[in-house]
């Protein structure tokens, strides 16, 4: 990368820069693409004044790249880490007493083909990832459930019963389906819910129930809906909804098969290849 001295610094525009702070300091040149890439990599290690200069500085440095022909995938992957770890502070900040304890039903959700995603959307995957996020919250919380957690493209809640949860993930399935993507984009969601007896702990919740609801998730496809045999028991459903049973699956870090049961709604994708990363099917009745 060409080193600016201080004349060559003076003599540039301050849109030659990504930020220029309230006193006219003026921070991350992005005159040329060596140092657009160098921005990118710099931008997480710059101070700024308040959000809202953020994010003008960052729009400002993705439009540069867009210009140099620079796809960020490296600072996407920033973006999302940052991303990542407010979903943490922010489920840290949940009132522990306000969760459901003892047996609760989880709930994991996941895009199918995110890393695709944003490749072919560029700096377009941010607003995108948002809005997923938007309207899985939406239906976590009109079924009464929790959010928990949510790091890149996963999101983690609780229900203190099933049934909200098999709600919930209708009504995510539903919206993200009747929404119009950028770019025509096809965005699916695989969602894994799983009921058992875990610990809640100050850092949140722990146990093995935690880990099967986020393998029934990973086994599944993106608009498929799984439970396992546990969320199933006693189950009672909203009319014109069904479960169909798949038949045992090992899931990875799971000592035993699971019975695994595929939701189905008239107005949803009913067919999907096997549970992914399984074993071969011992069949269970539906």
């Amino acid at each position: 990368m060409s080193v600016l001295d201080s004349k060559a610094r003076a003599r540039l525009p301050d849109s030659a820069f990504a930020y220029v702070d309230s006193t006219g300091r003026r921070r991350l040149p992005i005159n040329d693409a060596s140092h657009v890439r160098n921005a990118l990599a710099r931008f997480e290690q710059t101070a700024f004044e308040d959000a809202a200069a953020r994010e003008r500085a960052r729009q400002r440095l993705l439009r540069a790249a867009k210009k140099h022909g620079i796809v960020p995938l490296g600072f996407f992957d920033g973006q999302l880490r940052k991303e990542r770890q407010d979903g943490e502070s922010r489920a840290r900040a949940v009132g522990l007493k306000d969760l459901p304890r003892g047996t609760v039903t989880f709930l994991f959700t996941d895009i199918e083909g995110s890393t695709q995603l944003l490749q072919r959307l560029g700096d377009a995957y941010a607003a995108l990832l948002r809005d997923v996020r938007t309207l899985i919250r939406t239906s976590v919380r009109e079924a009464g459930g929790s959010e928990v957690d949510s790091r890149a493209d996963e999101f983690f809640a609780v229900f203190a019963q099933a049934r909200p949860a098999v709600d919930a993930a209708l009504g995510i399935q539903r919206s993200l389906g009747e929404r119009a993507w950028p770019r025509r984009a096809a965005v699916r969601v695989r969602i894994g819910i799983h009921t058992g007896r875990s610990k809640l702990t100050e850092t949140g919740y722990v146990g093995i129930a935690v880990h099967t609801a986020a393998r029934v998730c990973s086994a599944g496809h993106g608009g498929q809906i799984l439970l396992t045999s546990a969320a199933c028991e006693g189950l009672e459903l909203a009319d014109g909804v069904g479960i169909h049973g798949l038949g045992r699956h090992a899931l990875p870090g799971l000592t035993e098969p699971e019975a695994l049961f595929q939701v189905q709604a008239s107005d949803l994708r009913a067919t999907f290849p096997r549970p992914r990363r399984s074993a071969p099917t011992v069949r269970v009745s539906d």
